[in-house]
This record gives structure tokens, sequence and C-alpha cells, in this order.
């Protein structure tokens, strides 16, 4: 005879009420294959349950499960977490797998679209643009799920024009640690609302997004310049030119930009959103090196599906084992040129233990910054920069993570003194202040609030806020 179900295991199934497909426990079989599937494979975490809902009322019941029997919840949309924190991060949670929740509408009066939380990006950006041609700002992988991405930050290339994803959600249903399912914006349930836009995973489960939407545009200009068979010094040069351009203040917000360092050189990478005479125009190119790979697009979708084929080269869609490390920049923060020379050269006499590395410094700032430091619980509008590694192995050796830990280290010994935070959206598990590095000034409010939403912790991740009063 095999064990008897747990008392969590028939509280949930006594929520699915005999649904196939409604829950799986680490007794199925192919359990860690299918159901629990981790992002990264160098982070192992097996979850107590992985349901799928298929309401609402679904995920309260499921909810109210894990709290009577002391059990963490986490929400999980595209998977794509660093850390596995979609899992739970830790063993023993359940994960709530929101794939059924998968609809779509557009108000055509107001051009504001409610997108289940389930979708991935790819199939975002298709909605919308057949829904009257309308878009969003979002990052450029197709794979990674609405539910982090819009509540994490949500940053891409046209951020800098239109602000973060999340600077676009007026309004979400979530269910809370009582069980109860809440229609929250800025006049009702804000401070709640507050909290959800940055900090999601710790105050609930999001069901659908209620978002603001823009025209596609009509004109992109797409770049690219590959460095390559050159030392990463002599690299360095391009790198303060480059610098150079996405640190100046004046820099026009319809442009967003990579430097990303590789094992056979670099690659930079630019979109602009406009016309190729704007692009000229904007001074833009005088910064970056002639390339004859410089495409004007008429396609929405087309500039989309080349951006994330070009993040496809350097950071994989796929589950494996992997490290990665990453800070922000604010502008006082910049490296100076004699700095770079220093990082850029260090790094070419390191064992990177794989040839599976980049380093990417991604251009951030312009509209994110519009909003105020404490507008959301998002905690970095004053960056402009931010830099993330990534090592892959087959298996992940300790020579890899080395590298990208002494890079880290050798970033912030040439960066200027007091350089802090990162972006959540890289969430890095050997961090031992995640918290303040996330949150930062904003730590405190959400702190109190999860008090007040979540007293007993029921969200929880190993880096997630916790109930503090201050």
């Amino acid at each position: 005879m095999g064990n008897s179900p747990s008392a969590l295991q028939q509280c949930i199934d006594t929520v699915g009420n005999g649904r196939s497909g409604f829950a799986a426990y680490p007794s199925n079989p192919f359990y860690q294959i299918s159901w629990a599937k981790p992002y990264n494979l160098d982070v192992r975490v097996t979850p107590a349950a992985v349901v799928r809902p298929q309401t609402a009322q679904d995920i309260s019941g499921i909810i109210q499960c894990a709290t009577v029997n002391n059990v963490k919840v986490q929400a999980k949309s595209g998977g794509h977490s660093y850390a596995n924190y979609g899992l739970g991060g830790d063993s023993g949670a359940v994960a709530i797998d929101l794939v059924n929740f998968q609809h779509f509408n557009m108000d055509n009066t107001t051009w504001q679209a409610t997108i289940g939380a389930g979708f991935r990006l790819g199939e975002v950006t298709k909605r919308l643009h057949g829904a009257g041609g309308r878009a969003i700002a979002h990052g450029v992988c197709p794979d990674v799920g609405i539910g982090g991405h819009a509540t994490i930050g949500g940053l891409g290339p046209m951020s800098r024009m239109w602000g973060s994803c999340l600077d676009h959600v007026i309004e979400v249903e979530v269910v809370t640690a009582d069980g109860k399912i809440q229609r929250v914006n800025d006049n009702k349930n804000s401070d709640l609302f507050w909290a959800l836009k940055g900090a999601a995973a710790s105050f609930g489960v999001i069901t659908e997004f209620v978002v603001r939407t823009h025209p596609e545009p009509a004109n992109v200009v797409q770049y690219s310049y590959s460095l390559n068979f050159g030392t990463q010094a002599e690299m360095a040069s391009y790198y303060s030119a480059w610098q150079d351009l996405i640190s100046n203040p004046g820099l026009d917000r319809r442009f967003g930009s990579l430097f990303i360092m590789m094992p056979l050189g670099a690659i930079i990478t630019g979109t602009f959103y406009g016309t190729d005479d704007e692009y000229h125009a904007s001074g833009i190119p005088a910064y970056l090196p002639k390339s004859d790979n410089q495409v004007v697009a008429n396609d929405w979708l087309g500039s989309i599906t080349h951006d994330g084929e070009n993040e496809a080269l350097y950071i994989s869609n796929l589950p494996n084992p992997f490290y990665s490390k990453s800070i922000g920049f604010k502008r006082e923060d910049m490296i100076s040129r004699e700095g770079i020379k220093k990082l850029f050269s260090w790094a070419d006499k390191q064992d990177k233990g794989t040839l599976l590395w980049a380093i990417i410094f991604d251009a951030a700032g312009g509209a994110i910054g519009d909003v105020a430091m404490n507008g959301t619980a998002y905690a970095h509008r004053d960056k402009i920069l931010f830099y993330q590694s990534y090592g892959v192995g087959f298996p992940l050796s300790g020579k890899t993570k080395k590298f990208l830990t002494d890079f880290h280290n050798q970033v912030l010994s040439v960066a200027p003194t007091g350089t802090f935070g990162t972006y959540a959206g890289y969430v890095d598990p050997a961090l031992t202040d995640g918290q303040e590095q996330y949150w930062g000034p904003n730590l405190a409010q959400l702190q109190n609030t999860k008090l007040q939403w979540d007293p007993l912790d029921i969200f929880h991740n190993p880096q997630s806020v916790r109930p503090i009063a201050s």
C-alpha cells in the first residue's frame, strides 16, 4: 500500500473536486520533470504541491489549505525566476501555476486591456497587436510570464520611452492571504496596490491585470555591432563611448541599448522607436561604431522578435544550470575611463570555467525615472544602467561562479563608493541583504504593508518581504 495522502493534499484535492490536471505532488510520476520543472537547474527545490487552478475561487481555497497546514505559497506565471522562486525557492511550498489564466479583452474606448496572469510576453504582444495595434513596455524574452514581469518591474528596450511594465498597470484582481478576492487600484486598497507594483510575490496571487496601452510605433530602427575575436581590454574604449552615450541626460528616450561582453568580444545593440531620419537627427549614431547591420523595420511584431532572438544569443530561455550577479547604477555611479580599462583588462586574465557566459550592461532611466522613488514599491527609479552576468555549465563549475563573483567585486571596486541595489528580476539567492538590494528605501513601507495584509507570511520565498513593523 502507498502512503496515505497528507492533510495538505487532501485539502487541495477537495478544492479540485476530482478535476483532472488540477494538482500534482512529489509522489506523482514525472513530477519534477513536468509539474515542478525548475528554470535554474543549479537551484534544487521540490514544492509540496503544484496546483493549476482555473478560477480565483480555486486560488482562494488553495491559499486556505496552505494556511491551515502552515505551508508557504508562491505564484508561478512563466517560471523564469533565477532562483526558482515560482516554485517556492525553498522546498515544501505550494506553487500556484497560473497557466489557465489566459483571458484577454481590450476596451476599444479607453484602450485599456485586461490580461490574464498566465500569459507569456510573446502572446501578450500578439494579443495587443491584434486588438487595434496596441502595445505596452515589457522585456523581449517571449517565454517570460506577465505575472512576475508586470509586478517585479518589467524592463525592456521601450522602457526608457514608456516606463516599466508595471507602470502600465492600473488595476489588478488579487487573492490575498485571508483568501479574499480583491480588486485593487490607486483608489481601492491603494496600500496593497502600491506593494504589488514591485513586490507582488510577497503579498498575494494576482489573477489578472488591467493595463493602459499605447499605439504601436510605426517605425523601428534596430542597430547591432559585433566586436569579434579581440581581448576584453580592446573592448574597453567601445564600452566607454557607449557609457557616455547612455549616461547623457539628454539621450533620446526612444532609444534602448545593450553592451554585452562575451567570450570572443562584445556586441552593442540598439533599438530606436522612430524613423531612420529621426534616429540620425538624434545624434546617437555619432557615439556608436558604424555598422552595416542596421535594419529599419515597419513591423512592430518583427522588431520584438528580432530583439528576442538577439537576447537568446546570451540568455537561454530553456532550463539549464546557471549563475548570475547584478547591480544597478545611478548617473553618479558611472565607472571612470580608468576604472573601465582596469575592469576589462582584469577580465582577460581570468579562468571563466566555461565558454557559455555573458555580461550584459542594459541602459535604463528615461521615463522610468518620471515616477517618484516611493510612487510604487519598485525602488530603482534613479538607476540609469544595470549590469547582469550570466554563466552556464553542464555541470556548472566552481570556476564559473568564482569568475562572475570576482567580476562583480571588481565592478564594485572600480565604481564610486555607495553603488548599491539591484533589480529583483535578476534575483540573486546568494545575497544576504537581498531585501535591501531589491527594495531599498521602500523596504520599511513594504514591511509595514506586509504586516497588515499577510502577518503570517503565507506568501514567502527566501528573499521576500517579511512582516516587520518599523
